[in-house]
């Protein structure tokens, strides 16, 4: 799913551009701002360091920031980049559904949760059990798969999907707004049970090709 592209905010479209040179420097082949090439980055990602955390906080800044455009151009959504530090700038979609792309980055290169930077995906309060749910119910992953980028897209992609149609069911309608910055906070509950039926539609509409990761 494709979604119309604005503008990202200046300092991140820098730093993206600067993950698409290095990739070039490195392997010879330039990333396209899409899913298609994004094995590419997570190749390039396997050969970074892990072990200086320098080059590791270099790279994790300027990979997320293209993670997060890639991200943004798919599923739509936004930049927050409030915090003072760049590495603790994240990605909102039109759920709530939220994460630091720089996290994700530096996770794939150390293989890791790090405890410096935040891995893991959010979502405001009463969205999180429906993620929660919907990634109990999402199939084991070998480590590497759990890391990659790929995996990372392909579990927001699900999770976010899901909670779409969740959202549908909270306020009763055929589907969210993708340029909406977040559901509506104050839309009428959708019990947690919902997810199963949710999730089971859309696996059947992913058959044979699922991708997965808890």
């Amino acid at each position: 799913m494709e979604t119309s592209v604005v503008a990202a905010p200046p300092r991140v479209a820098e730093l993206a551009r600067a993950a698409v040179e290095y990739v070039k420097r490195a392997i010879g082949l330039e990333l396209a701002y899409d899913s298609d090439t994004l094995p590419l980055l997570d190749h390039y990602l396997r050969t970074v360091p892990d072990d200086q955390p320098a080059t590791v906080e270099l790279v994790a800044t300027t990979s997320g920031a293209y993670f997060g455009e890639v991200v943004r151009r798919t599923l739509g959504g936004r930049w927050d980049t409030s915090a003072d530090d760049i590495t603790d700038w994240r990605i909102v979609l039109p759920t709530g559904l939220n994460f630091s792309p720089a996290g994700f980055a530096a996770a794939a290169i150390v293989r890791a949760d790090l405890d410096d930077l935040d891995t893991t995906m959010d979502a405001p309060p009463r969205m999180r059990p429906f993620v929660e749910q919907t990634l109990a119910r999402m199939g084991d992953v070998t480590e590497d798969d759990y890391y990659s980028l790929c995996g990372r897209l392909d579990t927001l992609e699900h999770v976010h999907e899901v909670l779409v149609a969740v959202a549908a069911k909270m306020m009763g309608t055929k589907g969210v707004d993708e340029d909406d910055d977040e559901v509506d906070a104050e839309a009428p509950d959708a019990d947690v049970a919902d997810v199963a039926d949710v999730a089971d539609d859309l696996d059947e509409e992913r058959e044979p090709d699922k991708g997965s990761m808890n």
